[in-house]
Parts: structure tokens; C-alpha cells; sequence
């Protein structure tokens, strides 16, 4: 037998004969980058022949282009006096199905696609985006004015919106926006934007955070962000600075230094890319804040073709929801040139900490990033900044005394931050009124700090 020099292409599929559900490859081909098959040949590439070569070579052409509306290229060729097809299907850029169901290629598999999978595909491939779609049950009562003028507050401040547009009406705004179609009707991002109650018409506008303890199975405190997506990151960050992060307190002479203990605009960065790019048919987005690093996961995956080394590296910008992102360009949150990761390499950069971590993950994008300061060890992790700088009346914590049970305290407070003082007082058989006593003390000596607020923070041991 001679072997054939196949084509150089993405996808090459080789078959030994003609079976009639090849049909659904081709149509799956057609939905994505294309293919080259050939027909009579095994997969060493040896080509085998076709007993009916003359007959398929005028049937294949005709049964692709009665079920599916395609015309392909068909040609017949000849090795050695054995006979094959060679078939190059090209991309289209329009949806195919075959017999009413629509089969996409990724990698080496033939998927059905079904549900949010099909609508997704089917908006990819007019050149539509999910918030692009007109919502027929909304009308501008649904818009919270205060909303708009947050944006368009944001957007003058970043110099990206004119100064004389500050008290446009909303109707104008949203319009200026491209978020009315052509009947004036609502489109989803409008919605999710700006809308009053966004939860009316979407199941999964909210950011889920949670501390956790050892593991994720270890939830200690939740929080639920709802609302419109313009306004979240800030709402986060609100929450994140009362309850879950820390924004230890030191001193540089005589100055006061308190900073949240990650950078604040890479994180802000990190929250819009989480909101921006998330599919809003899938969960809701999800922060799991653990002892030493956090994990952001938002419904949808990187772009196809981007991994964490292009992000972090020169790249195009590619928007899942582009009325979404283009609203956030213009209020100065994100720009349109895929800066947006350099932005948070260079924020982690400055204070020390590594690079944050991205990959797509069960069907969504997962970012990990360090924390800088341990709760547990009660030290910073930036490179030559411990907290033991952190006393707000600069006793040297090296010679502060402690009793027998304030040491225990710090014990208990070590093994779980978010220890009360009454959990702490059935642990040491005390009154809880003599462990508020004891905690007070330890404040005043620098000892410990509190993060967050009475009902819902943790503490820091100092020492």
C-alpha cells in the first residue's frame, strides 16, 4: 500500500469508508475552524480505496448540501490504482444543524450542542453577544436613576464622558450606550447595568463570597452582593475591607499607614474582569476567601486560544459581554486594549506579592492570588514587611507580658480568628465579661487588632 501526503490543516480525519453519519462531523466541522477528510484511506494514512468512489463522489456533494445547505469541495483521487476522496470543509459563518441539531468539533470530540451551549453559539456566530438580546418585559421604569448617575459621575471623572452629558436623561444615556434596540426596547446589559432589581429578569446576578477555614467543606461566613453589576465591585470591596480582608495599621516615622493588605486597584481590576466576561446564563460568580489566598470564579472561560501567559502578556481584547465592557470602558473601570492583566501584574508586582494565577475552570475562568497578610501567622507576606511595625502605641511587642490566660487567648485566636469571646469563655471556663476584659488589654498593647465589624470580623494576633 502507498501512503498520502495529507493536506496541512487544523483538523484532518481520516476514514476508511463511507458511512452516512459522517454527516453530523461535517456539520460539526463547518461549525468550527473546518476539516479535511479523506475517505478510503486508513489512519496510518494508507490509502485503502473505495469500491463505489465514482457513485459517492456524486452522492457526498448532494446529501451535504440537501441537509445542511453547504457546498464542499469533493475531489477524487488515485494512488497506485486505488481510489480516494478528499473532502475540505470550510468554516461557515453562519449556525449549521443537521436533521434540526446543531454538532460542534472541539478538540477530538463531536459535541451535541443543546440549552445555553446552542444560544451562545448560535449569538457567536450572527455576531451577537448574550447581552445584546432585547428584553420585551422591561421598560424604563426598571432603571434606578442613581444608577446612571453613578455612571455617568465615574465616566466624567475618567475624562471619558463630556462634562455636559452630567445631566443627561436616561433615555439618552441608555441610547448613547447602544442599549436600546431598534423599537427601544431594554437589551439585557441595560438591565444588568442599571436595572433596580436585576434578580426580575436574571437568576445569577450576584457575587457569592465565603471565608473558609481549612477547606472549602469549612465555610465560616458568607456574604451575598445582589444589585446592578455597574455599582458591585464597589459593594465588594465594601464588604471585603468590613469583614474579610485585613488593613493592618503601621507607621513610617511618624505617619500612619493602613492599606488594605492586597493591592486595591489590582483587585478592583481583577472584580471587573469577574463581572465584565462572565456568562449571565451560568452560576453566580463566587469568591472563596481562604487563611492565605483567595479564589475568584466567575461562569465562562477564557477566549479560546488565551492561557495565562497571553493574558499577562501583549493581547487583543475580547469581550464575552461587549455592551457590558463597553460601558465600563466608558465609566474608566476597564479599557479596550487587553491591559487589564498588566494592570494587576504590575499592582501585585509593586507590593511584593506573586502574580495571581489564571486558567479556565469547571466551564468558568478561576484567579487565585496570595494574600498579604496571614491571619494565622499574623505576618505580611510582602518581601521585608512584618507586622510587628503594627502597634498603635509603639510598644515593642518583644517585650510585652502577657498572663496565663491571655496567652491562651492568643492560642485559641490563632487556631480560629473567628472565635467570640463568649465561644472563648466556655473554652476556658471564665466569665465572658472577664475575657472582654482580657481582649481589651490585649488591644491596647498592640497585641491583638480586629478586622471587620463586631458582629461578623476576626481577629489578628499581633505576636
Amino acid at each position: 500500500m502507498t501512503k498520502i501526503k495529507p493536506k496541512e490543516c487544523q483538523n484532518i480525519e481520516f476514514k476508511r469508508v463511507w458511512k452516512d453519519e459522517f454527516l453530523k462531523w461535517i456539520c460539526g466541522f463547518a461549525n468550527a475552524q473546518g476539516a479535511v477528510m479523506y475517505f478510503g484511506v486508513d489512519d496510518n494514512h494508507e490509502v485503502v480505496g473505495l469500491n463505489d468512489s465514482r457513485k459517492l463522489l456524486e452522492d457526498i456533494p448532494n446529501k451535504i448540501v440537501n441537509y445542511m445547505g453547504l457546498v464542499v469541495d469533493v475531489n477524487l483521487h488515485e494512488l497506485s490504482g486505488l481510489e480516494y476522496i478528499e473532502l475540505t470543509i470550510e468554516p461557515s459563518n453562519v449556525p449549521i444543524s443537521f436533521k434540526g441539531k446543531y454538532y460542534y468539533r472541539s478538540g477530538s470530540t463531536m459535541q451535541e450542542l443543546n440549552g445555553a451551549a446552542l444560544q451562545q453559539f448560535i449569538m457567536k456566530k450572527m455576531g451577537k453577544s448574550w447581552d445584546d438580546i432585547a428584553n420585551e418585559h422591561a421598560t424604563l421604569d426598571d432603571i434606578d436613576r442613581g444608577a446612571i448617575e453613578y455612571f455617568l459621575r465615574k465616566g466624567i471623572e475618567a475624562n471619558r464622558i463630556p462634562e455636559d452629558e452630567r445631566y443627561a436623561s436616561t433615555k439618552d444615556v441608555l441610547a448613547s450606550l447602544h442599549l436600546l434596540d431598534e423599537r427601544e426596547c431594554l437589551k439585557n446589559a441595560a438591565l444588568l447595568l442599571f436595572g433596580k432589581d436585576p434578580l426580575r429578569f436574571f437568576t445569577s446576578v450576584r457575587f457569592k463570597i465565603g471565608r473558609f477555614g481549612t477547606d472549602e467543606a469549612d465555610l465560616l461566613i458568607q456574604d451575598v452582593i445582589e444589585g446592578n453589576v455597574i455599582q458591585m465591585a464597589d459593594r465588594v470591596i465594601e464588604v471585603l475591607k468590613a469583614k474579610y480582608l485585613t488593613s493592618p495599621v503601621r507607621f513610617e516615622g511618624m505617619q500612619r499607614k493602613e492599606e488594605l493588605e492586597v493591592p486595591i486597584e489590582a483587585l478592583r481590576e481583577i472584580l471587573y474582569n469577574s463581572i465584565a466576561h462572565k456568562d449571565y446564563t451560568g452560576p453566580d460568580i463566587q469568591m472563596h476567601v481562604y487563611n492565605d489566598h483567595v479564589e475568584v470564579w466567575n461562569e465562562g472561560e477564557l477566549p479560546e486560544g488565551y492561557d495565562e501567559e497571553i493574558l499577562y502578556g501583549k493581547h487583543s481584547s475580547k469581550p464575552r459581554n461587549r455592551n457590558i465592557a463597553d460601558t465600563m470602558f466608558k465609566a474608566g473601570f476597564i479599557d479596550t486594549w487587553g491591559r487589564g492583566y498588566k494592570k494587576i501584574h504590575d499592582g501585585f508586582e509593586k507590593v511584593g506579592l506573586p502574580m495571581p494565577t489564571v486558567k479556565s475552570h469547571c466551564g468558568g475562568t478561576l484567579v487565585t492570588f496570595q494574600r498579604g497578610f496571614d491571619v494565622i501567622r499574623g505576618k505580611k507576606n510582602v518581601k521585608g514587611d512584618v507586622v510587628s511595625d503594627v502597634v498603635s502605641d509603639a510598644v515593642s511587642l518583644s517585650v510585652v507580658q502577657l498572663t496565663d490566660r491571655q496567652e491562651k487567648i492568643c492560642k485559641l485566636i490563632k487556631e480560629n480568628p473567628f472565635y467570640s469571646s463568649k465561644q472563648m469563655s466556655v473554652v476556658l471556663s471564665v466569665d465572658s465579661r472577664t475575657v472582654q476584659r482580657d481582649l481589651a488589654a490585649m488591644r491596647k498593647k498592640g497585641v491583638l487588632i480586629r478586622e471587620g465589624n463586631t458582629s461578623a470580623g476576626h481577629w489578628v494576633v499581633m505576636i
